[in-house]
């Protein structure tokens, strides 16, 4: 019996070298680390259930993704202790692989940036799923906050897959942020001379019609300004999904064409005056 505990002893005290006789591992500090790393396994997915049960559903998505993260710096964290532990001299590891380590964490600093932002996103609650958010001149739904990139779809039907840090460094427009509603617009020129009442009304006529434009808050029409070529309006008026706004607002200038045309007001084109001066020869 006494030799076969030696023999068992023996094998897990093999030694395995890596990279020289400072770094070395044994079957048993192996096997110590697939104990401790299938150990804190366990306990992580315990405590991410008894979390997730008093959380809301919106709350359960961001937590998922911040959880992940902290999931690899404990595997990490807990993968060095056992090395330590086990006699495993780190440094020399660390010394052995530092080449490779800094063309890694430079290689790795956009991608940590990206994720520490993620982080920022989820906590701050800036986005959320269903926002529409227009960034560097590109307007989207967002369908998935993850924990390095934002997955928003188009109009067009397009996807963005936007990388977190943008949200950082650029400006950034929720369009939903203070709900679904938003105050859109249409802006129109009639000639000089045009009756400016009647524009109003017609222009006000236009934007109640149409059946996706909000009564209130009421349509608004601001005369702007006496431009080089034309009298400019602005049509003001709210809508429930601004995702869909180029269609209504392709409506309403149809429409406005229409009762424009029907009451003889006129909408400019620029125009400039040529004079050509001859000199004399």
């Amino acid at each position: 019996m006494k030799e076969i505990i030696k023999e068992i002893t023996d094998f897990l005290n093999y030694r395995i070298p890596v990279g020289g006789k400072d770094v070395e591992f044994t079957l048993k500090t192996v096997l110590f680390l697939i104990v401790g790393l299938l150990f804190v396994k366990f306990l992580l997915k315990y405590l991410k259930k008894l979390a997730k049960s008093k959380l809301e559903q919106e709350d359960k998505n961001k937590f998922d993704t911040i959880f992940s993260f902290t999931s690899w710096l404990a595997y990490v964290v807990v993968f060095s202790i056992g090395l330590s532990s086990a006699g495993v001299n780190l440094s020399a590891i660390l010394v052995a692989s530092s080449a490779l380590l800094i063309g890694i964490g430079l290689a790795l600093q956009t991608f940590f940036q990206d994720i520490i932002s993620g982080i920022f996103i989820i906590v701050d609650k800036s986005v959320h799923v269903g926002d529409i958010i227009e960034l560097d001149d590109k307007v989207g739904r967002v369908e998935e906050i993850k924990l390095r990139t934002t997955r928003a779809v188009t109009i067009d039907n397009k996807v963005l897959v936007i990388p977190n840090h943008k949200y950082l460094s650029n400006s950034l427009y929720n369009w939903t942020q203070n709900g679904t509603t938003t105050r859109e617009n249409v802006i129109v020129g009639v000639a000089y001379g045009s009756d400016v009442a009647l524009v109003k009304k017609l222009l006000m006529q236009a934007a109640n019609e149409h059946p996706k434009v909000y009564q209130h808050p009421a349509p608004l029409v601001l005369f702007e300004n006496f431009g080089d070529s034309s009298l400019d309006f602005k049509l003001i008026f709210t809508l429930n999904d601004s995702f869909q706004a180029a269609v209504p607002k392709s409506d309403i200038r149809f429409r406005i064409d229409e009762l424009f045309r029907e009451h003889d007001i006129s909408i400019p084109f620029p125009q400039r005056d040529i004079h050509i001066i001859e000199k004399n020869k």
